[in-house]
């Protein structure tokens, strides 16, 4: 017998106008000009590694992936993750749940970051209408259009809008899928079949919530500090890689597991191809213990997979970690600690330690290192 569940349409929704946020991008942005702090002696030399690096991985056309937790986002840093984009110094971002919502919210009302405790106390904590109706329904209409995760939100902040078609179009593609002959003939088209599940849940969405087709206007007055807009402007990959339950999203009716589920691979597989062509290039993680750590490994091991049939192999790219935890332990020249070393224990380190060619780890706030580093980088053009 199936266990219960929770009714999530018994909520009591607010708006997103009746929150108060810690957080308004206009004041708390940080500008790609601005000055950091300065790095200590230690910290210079390593970032004078990862620059080198760089360099050397976009002259010869190599990938820089830069995946990051939602803290880059929340700290304002979105408009030198622009940026950076914009000066071809960054081939692919990735970041997690959080990361897409922060920047939504941003984007859509200016302001984000709740008072979690008090609103847990409340029963209020994420349970936003805005928030969770259009993130959740572009997902499931970016699941039928055939895009990924970050994809799909991106593109709704950069066009604005979403656009939602007519049930008869829906049922005609069903129909189409049945008449072509596919399950008949017993070739298993992947795509042609998620695009036929797809329509089947955008369909329910549709009449579930009685939305009118055509265009669903979704103004984002703020969208000039979205890097997922950014990202869908200049035609860079901005993946999202969530978890299910992790982000307030979940608690909305409109939440589909399934276009998470289609939306989410997809973007893990967008990710994967990215690393699959790592080889002198280089890989950033900024303040992600745990989603960047652990969708490299899967991926880079798909990768060497495939590599070591073509009778290559992947060594010679570059990892560089960033995060806030102290770290006396050199793994470069030692490599794995000891299990009674604490630094075993970050896991981050050890993780991309064990991924082969060359990895280095930088101990700094994230705005501390993206302004050194787009300040470094500019030295190249100088």
């Amino acid at each position: 017998m199936p266990y219960p569940q929770l009714d999530r349409g018994k909520l009591i929704i607010k708006s997103l106008t009746q929150r108060a946020n810690k957080l308004a991008i206009e004041q708390d942005h940080v500008k790609p000009d601005q000055e950091p702090r300065p790095l200590g002696a230690s910290e210079m030399k390593t970032m004078g590694v990862m620059v080198e690096r760089i360099w050397a991985a976009r002259g010869a056309n190599r990938p820089v992936v830069m995946a990051f937790g939602a803290h880059t986002i929340k700290n304002g840093l979105a408009p030198v993750l622009i940026r950076l984009m914009e000066q071809g110094w960054l081939t692919h971002l990735a970041t997690n749940g959080a990361g897409i919502i922060h920047d939504w919210e941003f984007a859509y009302r200016g302001q984000s970051s709740e008072d979690i405790q008090g609103n847990v106390s409340r029963g209020e904590f994420g349970i936003w209408q805005e928030t969770g109706f259009f993130i959740n329904l572009a997902l499931v209409v970016g699941a039928y259009e055939g895009l990924g995760y970050g994809e799909s939100v991106g593109a709704m902040i950069e066009r604005e809008g979403l656009s939602i078609p007519a049930c008869d179009e829906l049922v005609t593609c069903m129909n189409d899928f049945v008449s072509s002959g596919i399950r008949e003939s017993g070739v298993r088209n992947q795509e042609s079949e998620g695009r036929l599940a797809a329509a089947v849940d955008l369909l329910g969405v549709i009449r579930k919530f009685d939305l009118k087709a055509g265009w669903m206007a979704v103004p984002h007055p703020f969208k000039s500090y979205s890097a997922q807009a950014a990202a869908t402007r200049l035609g860079i990959p901005f993946t999202g890689h969530p978890m299910i339950g992790h982000d307030i999203i979940y608690n909305h009716p409109m939440n589909h597991g399934a276009a998470i589920g289609r939306t989410a691979l997809r973007d893990f597989l967008s990710f994967s191809d990215s690393i699959s062509r790592i080889q002198d290039g280089v890989y950033l993680s900024v303040g992600s213990a745990v989603m960047s750590p652990m969708i490299f490994e899967k991926a880079f091991s798909m990768s060497q997979n495939l590599a070591l049939q073509s009778g290559s192999r992947i060594d010679r790219h570059f990892i560089g970690v960033v995060d806030l935890a102290e770290s006396t332990w050199d793994w470069q020249k030692n490599g794995e600690p000891p299990k009674d070393n604490p630094a075993y224990y970050l896991r981050y380190c050890k993780t991309f330690n064990r991924m082969g060619g060359e990895m280095r780890y930088l101990c700094a706030d994230n705005r501390d290192f993206l302004l050194t580093l787009i300040r470094m980088l500019g030295k190249k053009e100088d």
